[in-house]
């Protein structure tokens, strides 16, 4: 069993919480039960486990995860909850936590609804943009230049395990977003704008951008976009990024669907 924070496996898969590790490497570290199985139910075999048998032995459904793995033939490593500690970011670690390589789908050829995040900081809200964009059936996720990394710790978590079943392109400048645009009409969420987002076509190929909460979007994606709006009673002058997301793309799904 491994006992202390300063293990070689742990101080290792402790480096992956940076965003350059985790490129240079092409691995990250994930922690908690149902992100973990939800990796694993898409066919993710993690590189190494780490597992707290004095946290999880009163889990069933912990236990049946490792169990599985393990007749797998992937490697788990027993820790201390003082060994485990050092792994985890949540404050109640559930005692599991896996080292798994990126996530790589590639991009559909013809992608017919793409989210683009511009500047969106905020790692809870990109997850969560994420596993509403599974939901509403967008084909693929476009993070533009000066966004948050779509693999930072908060942001898988809030994801939900999206981030294995949906093509994410992190992309280091605008010319590459256009690429993967490939022409779509790109829409940009904006409070005040003139156009409503329900009067949008969205049976047709379209894309939407989510700016981020401080600054909205970026100068490159306000002028490749057609502004649209959410309108909205009482005093609130817009909404959490995340939400407002959520609101357009399901009405995209909600046309789709007829």
């Amino acid at each position: 069993m491994i006992t202390s924070a300063s293990n070689p496996r742990i101080k290792a898969a402790c480096k992956l919480r940076r965003s350059r590790q985790r490129r240079k490497e092409g691995r990250m570290l994930m922690e908690g039960v149902r992100l973990v199985e939800d990796a694993w139910r898409v066919g993710v075999h993690p590189e190494t486990v780490f597992y707290a048998p004095a946290l999880i032995e009163h889990n069933s459904r912990a236990l049946a995860l490792l169990q599985a793995m393990d007749a797998a033939g992937v490697k788990s490593l027993a820790c201390s909850e003082t060994a485990f500690a050092a792994l985890a970011e949540t404050i109640t670690p559930q005692g599991i936590a896996a080292v798994v390589a990126l996530p790589t789908l590639p991009p559909p050829e013809r992608p017919t609804l793409i989210l683009l995040l511009d500047r969106v900081r905020e790692p809870g809200n990109a997850g969560a943009l994420l596993r509403s964009a599974e939901a509403a059936g967008v084909d693929l996720v476009i993070f533009a230049p000066n966004t948050v990394d779509p693999f930072n710790d908060k942001a898988v978590r809030a994801g939900m395990g999206a981030h294995f079943r949906l093509p994410i392109q992190v992309c280091r400048t605008w010319d590459q977003v256009r690429d993967l645009l490939g022409g779509v009409p790109l829409y940009l969420a904006e409070a005040g704008a003139d156009l409503a987002y329900d009067e949008v076509d969205w049976r047709q190929p379209a894309a939407l951008a989510v700016g981020g909460e401080a600054d909205g979007a970026g100068q490159e994606a306000r002028r490749a976009a057609t502004p649209i709006a959410i309108p909205m009673l009482g005093d609130a002058e817009s909404l959490n990024a995340a939400v407002a997301g959520a609101v357009i793309l399901f009405e995209a799904a909600r046309q789709r669907r007829g």
